[in-house]
């Protein structure tokens, strides 16, 4: 009999258990950041008040992995202010460190979802601390200011927008319409931490406000370029573009028809409709089914 021993067969479970992980590990890297565990333990398991239950309408939005196809809708709508995009090419690093970027982003909104309430007022401060140096003269000569009241409700109605937008389209538990109230006035708590006054507290109120700030709209030379970029040359290895432009195409299938064309991005409603849709649900299952397997992710009980 040979003594040499066959390699063990690993069994299905374990081989899709494994491919679970490494895409979790691979999400909390980009997402997340160092330290992940220590993070989560600090916003999701801190004793104290929060600013929302865990049932509440915000936790289930910010829970859901269409998430992802959010933010990357919310910073392309964002660019589309000339002004607020002029504060963004000129003051954020998000050519050099996109992925730092998405990090305090993402960092932001779980310690103001998830976190103690003593804990989203420090991150409500730390923003506030950082927009107080964002100030200059945009390319069209008008002055811009980081904490301008007028500016921040356009970044807070362009984020909500698409987080509603993307939860709606790929989440896995979409809101009726009393919850997508819910979400949207529970947000205008964050909102006017943040300085924004008269923050919309309904879908409609929300639709009425994007509306308002239309004739401030435009594609720049700047939010093209970002757009591009954010699009056709984000910094990764080949194989992570593949989804990466999934989610990309995906946001890009919720944004209005204007916007699109204002950036200039293609419009296929029919590849759309049958195409990108179910494309970006399944990303978003995919997405979903990697992170049951990684507690850094997982809201914690209070």
């Amino acid at each position: 009999m040979s003594d040499t021993v066959a390699n063990p067969v690993v069994p299905v479970g374990g081989r899709i258990e494994t491919v679970r992980r490494a895409i979790a590990g691979a999400l909390r890297e980009r997402i997340v950041g160092d330290d992940a565990e220590a993070k989560r333990n600090e916003i999701m398991l801190g004793e104290g008040p929060r600013w929302f239950g865990s049932d509440s309408a915000v936790v289930r939005v910010h829970s859901d992995a269409s998430m992802f196809i959010g933010g990357m809708r919310a910073l392309l709508l964002q660019s589309l202010h000339p002004l607020a995009m002029a504060g963004v090419a000129r003051h954020s690093d998000y050519r050099n460190d996109p992925w730092g970027r998405l990090q305090r982003t993402a960092d932001f909104l779980a310690r103001t979802t998830f976190g103690t309430a003593d804990t989203a007022e420090r991150a409500v401060a730390t923003v506030r601390a950082v927009h107080s140096r964002v100030h200059g003269v945009a390319s069209d000569g008008r002055p811009y200011s980081a904490s301008d009241p007028h500016l921040l409700r356009w970044v807070h109605v362009a984020e909500i927008d698409s987080f509603l937008e993307a939860h709606r389209a790929y989440g896995d538990e979409p809101l009726d319409d009393a919850g997508y109230d819910d979400y949207v006035a529970q947000m205008a708590v964050v909102a006017r931490k943040l300085g924004v006054t008269a923050p919309p507290e309904s879908v409609r109120g929300l639709r009425d406000q994007l509306r308002s700030f239309r004739h401030e709209l435009r594609g720049t030379a700047e939010s093209r370029d970002a757009a591009r970029y954010l699009l056709l040359q984000p910094p990764l290895p080949g194989p992570a573009r593949v989804p990466y432009s999934l989610i990309a195409a995906a946001a890009i299938a919720t944004l209005p028809a204007w916007a699109r064309r204002d950036l200039r991005l293609p419009w296929l409603p029919l590849t759309e409709r049958f195409v990108m849709r179910p494309i970006g649900s399944g990303l978003s299952a995919a997405f979903r089914w990697a992170m049951t397997s990684d507690e850094s992710f997982a809201p914690a009980d209070h």
